[in-house]
């Protein structure tokens, strides 16, 4: 039988983190049910040049091509539109000499092109929309104030609602953003919108051993009576990162011996700026970078990890992959309300403490669940996330999709 050939844009890159635990995974899976890959990025130099000969390794195992194009960085924004120019150039190029079944495109920048694609050759255009990016950059970085920034979003808006009538199928994040966009005048009733969560390779996220806790705080050099809070991933514009200190020190009044684990690329000599903007000791604050290797044996480390990210209109469509992983490893958890579907995920799962919001009688609640907290079933807490979100679910979801589509 003829394998069906998928073009896979993506503006983010595979060397990239995100590249390596939401695009590619995925991507092997489903290579292994017949499909045939070629995956078109954009990679940052210096991750690029770092990371380049483990992507064309793991890609080769599942003979997928990978195609890299350089990502743009100057000036802002402008250097955006340049690359989706450089994208729809390549794409039409590689699908000129293919003849691509499917064009599988994630988030708004790839989109354009997959639209465009289908309107001038007839492909199949298959819109991974992953949330409401246009309305992220809003809450973001978009100061929609200034007239140039309000022209691109209502640029993307309108695209977003082309996307929306064109494709042939939708995908989004969360049933809380499927929910809301259906009652969008520019969604089609008729179009497939299937909901595919940020999912876990829970054979990386293994669960959580005593060995490998105590092993975890050896690395570490923390005490095995002390109780080690941790967050893990990106600091800035979502994560609210204040909020998290002012957890913590709340934690510290009634466990004095506590320590604060934050694992992350985001730049290190700024949080340490906002913990002594604070009068928190630096000693108590354990900040370093960790590979996707080393995530799980740090984290592992830890009793309860938080994360707190602003409950924005644009957060509603919003998966955060670090929950899947941290439940996956059976590690309670504390979050916040209003993002996403987390407050269901963790309910049902009995997984941890949800915050409504951040007043000092909301965090000193959350301080004094931390006794029940440490005595939930971590297995429980496991199995109840990865019936859902396993990597193995997410890939089984898009294999549907696919098959509806192309079968």
């Amino acid at each position: 039988m003829k394998l069906k050939k998928i073009l896979y844009l993506t503006y983010d890159g595979l060397t990239d983190p995100l590249g390596q635990s939401q695009i590619l995974p995925y991507l092997k899976g489903l290579a292994g049910y017949g499909y045939n890959f070629t995956i078109l990025s954009f990679e940052k130099k210096a991750k690029f040049n770092k990371g380049k000969e483990l992507i064309k390794k793991l890609t080769a195992e599942s003979s997928i091509e990978w195609v890299a194009l350089p990502f743009s960085e100057r000036p802002p924004l402008i250097s955006k539109f340049y690359d989706a120019i450089q994208m729809k150039k390549k794409a039409e190029a590689l699908h000129l000499k293919n003849k691509y079944d499917m064009i599988h495109c994630r988030s708004y920048i790839a989109a354009d092109v997959g639209l465009y694609l289908k309107k001038k050759y007839g492909v199949k255009f298959f819109f991974d929309m992953r949330g409401f990016w246009a309305d992220e950059k809003k809450d973001g970085s978009w100061n929609v104030s200034n007239p140039f920034y309000k022209l691109v979003y209502n640029y993307y808006k309108k695209r977003e609602t082309l996307f929306l009538k064109n494709a042939d199928q939708v995908v989004i994040l969360t049933h809380a953003g499927k929910n809301e966009m259906m009652s969008w005048d520019s969604v089609e009733k008729n179009t497939p919108v299937a909901v595919i969560p940020c999912c876990a390779d829970i054979n990386h996220f293994t669960l959580t051993s005593l060995a490998q806790k105590i092993h975890g705080r050896n690395l570490l050099g923390i005490d095995p009576e002390s109780l080690l809070v941790s967050y893990l991933g990106s600091i800035g514009t979502w994560y609210m990162l204040d909020e998290m200190i002012d957890l913590f020190a709340r934690i510290k009044i009634k466990y004095t011996g506590a320590k604060f684990l934050i694992l992350t690329h985001s730049s290190i000599p700024m949080i340490y700026e906002r913990v002594a903007a604070k009068n928190l000791s630096i000693e108590d604050f354990i900040i370093k970078e960790a590979s996707r290797n080393e995530v799980p044996i740090f984290i592992k480390a830890s009793d309860i990890n938080i994360s707190f990210i602003k409950p924005l209109y644009s957060k509603i469509s919003s998966s955060p992959t670090k929950l899947a992983e941290v439940l996956s490893m059976g590690i309670p958890v504390i979050v916040n309300n209003g993002v996403g579907d987390v407050k269901e995920i963790v309910t049902e799962a009995r997984a941890g403490f949800v915050l409504e919001n951040f007043d000092a009688k909301s965090l000193d609640e959350a301080v004094e669940t931390i006794p029940d907290l440490m005595q939930l079933d971590s297995l429980k807490i496991r199995e109840s996330v990865t019936k859902t979100y396993s990597l193995t679910n997410g890939i089984i979801s898009y294999l549907a999709c696919y098959k509806n589509l192309i079968s």
